[in-house]
């Protein structure tokens, strides 16, 4: 029997204030939690830590129950298996960075040791590190040693509270490679809280939106990235994420060349990419324009068939099109804004078939 994965069930009353969620989230990969200060999503965090005894519902992780009020049960926090990383990294002042991830490692019995003290250190890059004291750490690497921490005891979930929004932008840059490999390495699920479109695209599996304490929507971030009836859809920051393989670099173009299932792109970036190396390519709607015919003459590199899926309208004097790429199983999804003009002279409508031609393409992870 497949990993039921994680599920929270929760109701939480306070002042001004209502929590009334049901999440259901995959048993591995990074589930992010979305949404405006506000929406409830550092709440969540501490009902499945335990931290809210007030909340009623039902906490499992896995084939472990947590918490059912209707059976009265409510497992302590000391005695959740579970890694906590905080926007501050709260390490002991005291201790050296091998002292914190030994401070961690022997509060959990051994019976429920999955990984040595050291599990982290080559997942997050600080074995160089061990000797240093909190106060020798930059604010990147005393989040890292922070997480490490938490994964030294073995946790069954690792819930991480923006731990990015204290860094400034040049350690935030440092620390989300070694976030990505927490993304392909870990086996448990992560339970991520973020208001930054960036590190949802970066490190998002499983997508939950929240506001005003009740569900959005939720699921694969692919998807909720370019529903029309969302708000991740609209605004300046609108994309699409497609993931993708590598598959070539032209050295004399200096450009990767990545396969999906609605086809072909060309990126600047991309270079040293083993084949078949997974990639996640995010493209603006802004980015994205249509043309009913496919153009004889362009500076444009990538550009590819599609069909009109739905069309909304956006700004003042705009529309979103949701577009689909490709014919197989895993049709990709592509966002294009262009004018209401231009909608009503090419006909834009469900249905359509269009060429978009894309003026923008980053890779993201």
């Amino acid at each position: 029997m497949s990993d039921p994965g994680l599920q929270l069930t929760a109701r939480l009353q306070r002042a001004g204030f209502l929590l009334d969620v049901d999440l259901q989230l995959p048993a591995r990969g990074v589930s992010v939690l979305f949404g405006p200060s506000g929406s409830g999503k550092t709440t969540c965090l501490r009902v499945l830590a335990g931290l809210e005894p007030q909340a009623t519902g039902v906490v499992r992780v896995g084939d472990e129950l947590w918490q059912d009020s209707a059976q009265g049960l409510m497992r302590p926090v000391h005695r959740r298996s579970l890694g906590y990383v905080f926007q501050e990294a709260s390490l002991f002042d005291h201790l050296s960075v091998q002292g914190n991830l030994m401070f961690g490692f022997k509060r959990t019995p051994a019976a429920e040791r999955r990984h040595p003290w050291d599990h982290g250190l080559e997942l997050l890059g600080i074995a160089h590190l061990l000797q240093r004291m909190p106060h020798e750490l930059s604010g990147g690497e005393r989040q890292r040693v922070a997480i490490a921490r938490a994964l030294a005891t073995s946790p069954r979930v690792l819930l991480m509270d923006e731990p990015l929004a204290s860094l400034d932008a040049a350690r935030k840059a440092e620390i989300l490679p070694w976030l990505e490999q927490l993304h392909e390495r870990l086996d448990i699920p992560v339970v991520y809280v973020t208001h930054s479109p960036d590190e949802l695209a970066r490190l998002g599996d499983h997508l939950v939106l929240l506001e005003t304490g009740r569900v959005r929507a939720q699921g694969p971030v692919l998807e909720l990235m370019t529903r029309l009836d969302l708000p991740l859809a609209h605004g300046d920051t609108a994309a699409a994420l497609i993931d993708a393989r590598a598959v070539g670099f032209s050295a004399l173009d200096h450009l990767g060349v990545f396969e999906f299932d609605g086809g072909r792109l060309l990126l600047p970036q991309g270079s040293g990419l083993p084949a078949q190396t997974p990639a996640r390519i995010r493209i603006q709607a802004r980015d994205v324009s249509l043309s009913l015919q496919m153009p004889e003459h362009t500076s444009v590199l990538n550009v590819l068939p599609a069909t009109v899926v739905d069309i909304v309208e956006d700004t003042p004097g705009q529309v979103l099109v949701g577009l689909q790429l490709g014919n197989g199983t895993q049709r990709a999804r592509l966002l294009s804004r262009i004018s209401q003009l231009s909608a009503r002279r090419l006909g834009i409508a469900p249905g359509v078939a269009v060429v978009a031609q894309i003026k923008g393409v980053a890779l993201v992870r």
